[in-house]
């Protein structure tokens, strides 16, 4: 493990000021869903199913948004991108407190559908800022700042929501998220390398430029690795089925395999998600949700932070299939402390699953079509959290918040899988795969 690569990076001033921003425009965020679900559970007295189908509509939303979102930043650019979110996040999370459950279920759906597409830019710019060789180290800083600020989001979520005051909670989500928003406008991080290139050679460091990997890409790296569009001028490629074979040219077996890795992920942390708020909650321990993310987040802090100084990358199919076998003991808990320890080792996976995939996905796209991939990766991110929110709400609505640990790791065994059936039939075509 060499930990410079961080020093390294860290000294880069584009690449430490997108972290910062990341990092900022995700805290309102990290506490919405859990200020969403104590809110439809305590103030509506409804079940954790209900609350985890609000959730899962909200994440549809957003997974129908993220391709849309991730084309329009590769077409318009981001700041055009983003405007639409600025109002939208606003004026939604300032309604949604004061409606019938009903009506918090469209507000929540246009609420993802319009939200920041923060996960889809902040790999993007990663991956243009850096070269390949350094986007592991990227994407794991990146998902070391995820897991600081989930530490942080949902453990005052719950404070403010045990304290009853949900609904100023979701209102001061949607004042800071826009605020988050006109942040990232301001800053507007390059999302190709040409524009990385510019900014890179003029702000960085004198650590990093003499250093033997500080280098940013140049336009032309990648030139040969330019997606192909198909035939032009033919009648058979006018049809609807033509162009949607030219749109996604970049889609291969491997990248199926690591969006069937993203949806396995999303199932086990929003089913752990819900798990870890109802064992506690349950227990009358709502102060204590807090703990119990601290351990889990920061395990994974702790396995992102090891996993980014590794000279060698590991499959994410692999990583997920040991992140889902070691959620199913959690179900052994039985207060707010026993599930903190026994959080940890699934907890250690989280980072480096998330790493090990979005480094793939920028290895094996064009960065011309990258944007729309990681829109793509998004939505089957968010797929996997509205499949595993409502599903393991039913099971704690049925039987008991421990079944909902057990269904959620069985389930990302079996996308797992899934994930390895589609790896082993990858087409052995170099001419999407970036050197490494």
């Amino acid at each position: 493990m060499n930990f410079a690569l961080y020093k390294e990076l860290l000294a880069v001033k584009p690449v430490r000021r997108l972290l910062i921003v990341g990092m900022v425009s995700r805290i309102p965020h990290s506490a919405a869903y859990l200020l969403l679900t104590l809110h439809i559970v305590l103030s509506l007295d409804e079940g954790y199913a209900a609350a985890g189908a609000a959730a899962a509509v909200m994440t549809i939303g957003i997974a129908l948004g993220a391709p849309w979102r991730g084309r329009r930043v590769d077409t318009v650019g981001l700041r055009k991108a983003l405007m639409p979110s600025v109002t939208a996040e606003i004026v939604i999370w300032a309604i949604v407190p004061h409606v019938e459950y009903q009506w918090i279920l469209p507000l929540v759906f246009v609420a993802g559908l319009l939200t920041f597409p923060i996960f889809t830019v902040m790999r993007q710019s990663m991956g243009a800022l850096l070269e390949a060789d350094q986007r592991r180290t990227g994407f794991a800083l990146d998902s070391i700042g995820s897991e600081l600020v989930f530490m942080i989001g949902p453990a005052v979520g719950a404070v403010v929501a045990a304290a009853g005051f949900s609904a100023a909670g979701l209102t001061a989500v949607g004042i800071s998220a826009s605020l988050a928003g006109l942040l990232l406008m301001w800053f507007n991080p390059p999302t190709r390398s040409t524009h990385a290139a510019e900014e890179g050679l003029r702000a960085a460091e004198p650590a990093f430029a003499t250093s033997a990997t500080g280098h940013y890409p140049e336009a032309a790296e990648h030139g040969s690795h330019s997606a192909t569009y198909g035939p032009r001028g033919t009648s058979e490629s006018s049809g609807f089925r033509s162009r949607i074979r030219r749109n996604f040219t970049w889609l291969s077996p491997q990248v199926g395999a690591i969006f069937a890795v993203a949806a396995g992920a999303g199932i086990i942390m929003s089913g752990t998600d819900v798990g870890i708020v109802a064992l506690v909650e349950r227990g009358g321990q709502q102060t204590d949700i807090g703990i119990v993310f601290a351990f889990w987040c920061g395990a994974s802090l702790i396995g992102g932070l090891a996993y980014g100084a590794m000279h060698q990358s590991i499959s994410p199919v692999l990583l997920l299939l040991a992140m889902a076998a070691l959620t199913i003991p959690m179900a052994c808990a039985r207060d707010a402390w026993s599930l903190a320890f026994l959080s940890v080792p699934s907890g250690l996976l989280c980072a480096p699953v998330m790493t090990a995939a979005s480094e793939k996905v920028a290895e094996l796209v064009d960065e011309n079509r990258r944007g729309e991939a990681m829109g793509w990766y998004g939505s089957a991110l968010t797929a996997g959290v509205a499949v595993g929110a409502p599903l393991t709400g039913l099971f704690i609505d049925s039987m008991d918040p421990w079944s909902g640990f057990v269904a959620a790791g069985a389930i990302g065994v079996t996308v797992s899988l899934l994930g390895l059936a589609l790896d082993r039939g990858r087409t052995t075509a170099p001419s999407k795969t970036l050197p490494s």
